[in-house]
């Protein structure tokens, strides 16, 4: 599955465009990783515990996404877009967007 931000894909052409798929994460850092990133936030510097479960939560919510295009016969997303937000307390929401396509390579003219 070839994935991008933008809404171009150089070197190939949409031949299908297949709709809208969403990917959702929603994450909860539990009471030892509350504890971990009180701890991080006393000490100061990076917040490691709090990056890791973003990484997991856009990872999880990238997968959700692929699969729904999957679902369609995509081979291709493009104008990818993540947001990230808190629900409740300590919750992490990941929401991926983007447009479901077929593509295919270009046709290259015979001088390359």
């Amino acid at each position: 599955m070839l994935l991008s931000t933008i809404h171009t894909l150089p070197g190939y052409r949409v031949v299908r465009n297949l709709g809208i798929v969403t990917g959702i994460s929603i994450r909860t850092r539990g009471m030892l990783g509350r504890f971990i990133a009180g701890i991080e936030s006393i000490v100061g510097g990076r917040a490691e515990s709090y990056i890791a479960e973003l990484k997991r939560a856009r990872e999880e919510a990238l997968q959700d996404m692929v699969a729904a295009a999957s679902r369609l016969g995509a081979n291709a997303v493009i104008g990818i877009d993540f947001e990230t937000s808190e629900v409740l307390e300590g919750f992490i929401m990941i929401t991926v967007t983007g447009t479901a396509v077929v593509v295919e390579p270009e046709a290259r003219s015979p001088e390359h």
